[in-house]
């Protein structure tokens, strides 16, 4: 299956918080959608990694993406080497996504930026012929995404660009509330966490808010881009 548009996170729940209503919104244009996990998330303070599988499981499918894999790294402690690289490039090969939205480039989680470096650098990797990659005793073709954007999490980065997502953000908000162990619940008996409190979910809707405040649109998500992001003619501009 090609896809259109791969999403990468450390952990289950990075791609609806930093890109939901940008992959809803891609999804309804036609285009195909998968999400990948580098980690299950084992090191979270709330939940566990069989609750969260169902909960990532829930989510994509409010969202309608085709497929969801995770890689099983180690939470926390995944690193940028060879070994995990050719995992994530098996990942791009499989399905050769034109454009893939990746983790902040950084953020508080020390995940975010590893998995943000290392992924980038697979899809870098994925495209030349020479990095040979096995699967199911087929030797893969080498495919390199044409395009690489970072979605914005935690930390208030600067985006350098911003996708109108006016349309979505409720079904973006309904697939972050999927994560039921990981967000706001007045009902639960859990430990609390940076991002259990009521104020960081609502701080997702806001965040979406201002962002569409600054283009003139009700709400809008942010990226930044490895190289500069370009158009045709002015009037693709908003």
């Amino acid at each position: 299956m090609k896809l259109d548009i791969l999403a990468i996170g450390a952990h289950p729940d990075d791609v609806e918080l930093g890109c939901g209503a940008t992959i809803a919104s891609e999804i309804h244009k036609g285009k195909k959608v998968g999400i990948l996990d580098l980690t299950k998330g084992e090191l979270a303070t709330r939940g566990s990694v069989a609750i969260r599988k169902k909960e990532a499981k829930k989510a994509a499918e409010i969202l309608g993406v085709m497929v969801r894999e995770n890689l099983g790294f180690a939470d926390g402690f995944f690193v940028n080497d060879k070994d995990h690289q050719l995992k994530i490039i098996e990942i791009i090969r499989k399905y050769q996504p034109d454009i893939v939205l990746l983790n902040a480039i950084s953020d508080r989680h020390i995940d975010h930026k590893k998995g943000s470096e290392l992924a980038s650098a697979a899809c870098f990797l994925a495209g030349l012929k020479n990095v040979a990659t096995v699967v199911d005793n087929e030797k893969q073709l080498a495919w390199r995404p044409k395009k690489v954007y970072h979605y914005i999490q935690w930390d208030d980065l600067q985006p350098d660009f911003v996708v109108d997502v006016s349309d979505f953000i409720e079904l973006k908000m309904n697939a972050v509330k999927a994560f039921k162990s990981q967000f706001y619940n007045p009902d639960s008996n859990e430990p609390e966490s940076p991002i259990s409190s009521k104020n960081f979910l609502e701080s997702v809707r806001y965040r979406a808010q201002n962002l569409g405040r600054l283009i003139g649109v009700a709400y809008a998500e942010g990226f930044t881009a490895e190289r500069y992001v370009a158009v045709d003619s002015l009037d693709k501009l908003i």
